[in-house]
């Protein structure tokens, strides 16, 4: 539905859902209506429910309904009818009392289930943790309740977000979208199938190595991973301490940007760059080598239709160091994750100590934790003191980089292959070459993680198969704002992806 069929809609179901205030608080606005609703960007609904065109319970009946039709993706964990509609009416009452609508008013958001949430349980994706209430919302949830949002569920994820296809085995896996035998990619991959399933238009991820960026390219979404440390962290289960950052997915960029100044409190209005005036740096060693050909094919034609557009393409080989960007991405994840569980555990008083919880953890994440991030096989301290220092410098390094060309980001394919099958976590075939699953969906973002620089992810289309591909925009550090308005203007060009055939 495009903006002026939204409009359009928006027009002819006033009667039938803003004006009829008592019918939407009845749960009675007609079917045909509700469904129309969630087709509506995150902007856009609150711009709705604000003016009053819609009430907030409708469109929160809207949502609740669809995501209730979908019950397939296993997007949610944890999704409390009840509780999304109260917050809802609530909403409303505050609405029609002359209250001030914030940001988000009304919005119902997912949140992945690693962040803390008072209302519902919050279990990190494992078993051990299934009932564990949070004495306190993480920090994020409380900044956007106090914009006007509320929380819609938790969404499914990668157990412990310790890997990157969202087949969690103690909740069953999420599933794309696009196809049901796909993975959405992970670990945020239930707020990326929610959000691509139009079950919201705005969720919360959040990304260690990939996991909000990796979900959004895999799901056909746009994703923000922030400058590291632009949002507050507390109340979200860590992996590091260097590397952990929430963030959004959603279907557009004025989405993103709407999380962002909900966020930061940032309301300066925010426009896209003149497409004249935006440099893009392009690396093709490392970022653009072994590269699936339908991969391939979208992130170039991507490039084509932006440079015949007015962007300005600057072909600069970035520093050779950003090629051991995944290993040491893996060095300081695996090191550090053990101790990052374990003291957030006890910080939350989560009843169960890191042992306690890891002997019910999944044979897939355990084999895996074990073989990384447990002794004898963890990484010497030696070794991880090495990792932070190749660190510093490719963040120095890259942000010379920035300087030199004058570019506002580099852009390059988010992944190496589009959605592997579910079950797949051991290799894939790129051609006739057999990759790590790792390489092949995560290694061109690990620079993103390791620099905390910020990272934005764009739709470049669909591959024959009918599978999202995504591309990666990586900026200089603090340039969150402008980040947004480059992507506000490429997305202009490149357009969103189709909604997928449900």
């Amino acid at each position: 539905m495009d903006r002026v069929d939204r409009r359009a809609f928006l027009k002819q179901s006033a009667q039938a859902v803003g004006a009829a205030t008592i019918l939407a608080m009845e749960g009675s606005v007609p079917a045909a209506a509700r469904s129309g609703l969630t087709d509506l960007t995150a902007t856009e609904a609150v711009a709705a429910m604000t003016r009053g065109d819609i009430t907030t319970e409708a469109y929160a009946q809207a949502l609740l309904d669809r995501a209730a039709a979908l019950p397939q993706l296993n997007a949610f964990r944890v999704l409390d009818g009840d509780l999304v509609l109260e917050a809802a009416r609530d909403a409303d009452r505050k609405r029609a009392a002359g209250a001030r609508p914030g940001l988000l008013h009304g919005l119902p958001i997912p949140v992945k289930d690693s962040v803390n949430t008072v209302a519902l349980p919050t279990s990190y994706g494992t078993a051990a943790l299934r009932d564990f209430r949070p004495a306190v919302d993480a920090a994020v949830v409380t900044a956007l309740k106090a914009a006007g949002g509320a929380v819609m569920g938790k969404t499914n994820l990668h157990e412990l977000s310790f890997g990157w296809t969202s087949n969690n085995g103690a909740f069953g896996p999420v599933r794309n979208p696009y196809d049901l035998t796909r993975i959405p990619g992970g670990s945020s991959g239930g707020s990326a199938a929610a959000v691509a399933a139009r079950m919201a238009p705005l969720a919360v991820a959040e990304d260690t190595w990939a996991s909000i960026r990796l979900p959004a390219a895999c799901c056909g979404l746009v994703g923000l991973r922030p400058t590291y440390g632009r949002y507050p962290d507390d109340g979200i289960m860590p992996l590091t301490s260097v590397f952990d950052q929430v963030g959004p997915v959603a279907r557009t960029v004025a989405d993103l940007a709407l999380f962002d100044a909900a966020v930061t409190r940032d309301g300066r209005p925010l426009g896209p760059l003149p497409l004249k005036d935006i440099r893009i740096g392009v690396s093709r060693a490392f970022f653009w080598e072994g590269l699936d050909a339908e991969v391939e094919r979208l992130a170039t034609e991507a490039l084509r239709r932006l440079t015949s557009a007015g962007a300005v393409v600057v072909e600069a080989p970035a520093p050779e160091i950003v090629s051991r960007s995944p290993e040491v991405a893996a060095t300081i994840i695996s090191f550090e994750a053990q101790a990052s569980i374990a003291g957030f555990l006890a910080r939350y008083q989560a009843g169960v100590s890191f042992d306690g919880m890891f002997a019910s953890v999944s044979d897939n994440v355990k084999t895996l934790f074990k073989a990384l991030a447990l002794p004898p096989n963890r990484p010497s301290r030696e070794q991880h003191e090495a990792a932070l220092a190749l660190r510093a410098a490719m963040t120095a390094q890259m942000t010379d980089w920035f300087a030199r060309t004058g570019a506002a980001a580099l852009l390059f394919p988010a992944t190496m292959v589009p959605p592997p099958p579910i079950g797949v976590e051991d290799a894939v075939m790129v051609g006739s070459m057999r990759v790590p699953l790792a390489a092949a969906v995560a290694r061109n973002m690990a620079l993103g993680s390791c620099t905390g620089f910020p990272s934005l992810i764009l739709p470049a289309g669909l591959a024959g198969s009918g599978l999202p591909v995504g591309l990666e925009l990586l900026g200089p550090g603090g340039s969150d704002r402008t980040l947004l308005a480059v992507g506000l203007a490429l997305a202009s060009v490149l357009g969103s992806a189709p909604p997928p055939n449900l």
